[in-house]
């Protein structure tokens, strides 16, 4: 399967990618929560959390998942990265408004 990666800046939302892996994933390997915890070799509720939305995809986890799905753990890290930078933007837009971008400069070693 090839990687895809995510043009920025976005207009709406990044989906959360446990919302891929329940909706995608898990529904069309047609696996229950607890069979794919089994073979994740996490808990229910670990894997429960991820699915619900409501804890990110960690290294460790996207390591599982990427073997699991065969494709690698870099497309479910980049998803949630994807994830947590559109939310973090959209929470401290006024903060980074009133910051001024330093011109660039090269650094001779």
């Amino acid at each position: 399967m090839e990687e895809y990666f995510v043009k920025r800046p976005l207009k709406r939302p990044p989906v959360h990618p446990g919302e891929i892996l329940r909706e995608d994933v898990l529904k069309n390997l047609g696996l229950s929560v607890s069979e794919a915890a089994k073979r994740l070799g996490v808990s229910r509720q670990q894997l429960h959390r991820i699915l619900a939305c409501t804890h990110p995809i960690t290294t460790e986890m996207a390591l599982r998942i990427g073997k699991f799905a065969g494709n690698g753990p870099g497309l479910w890290l980049r998803m949630q990265q994807a994830y947590d930078l559109w939310y973090t933007e959209q929470k401290f837009a006024d903060v980074l408004s009133k910051i001024k971008t330093s011109a660039t400069t090269s650094c001779n070693s």
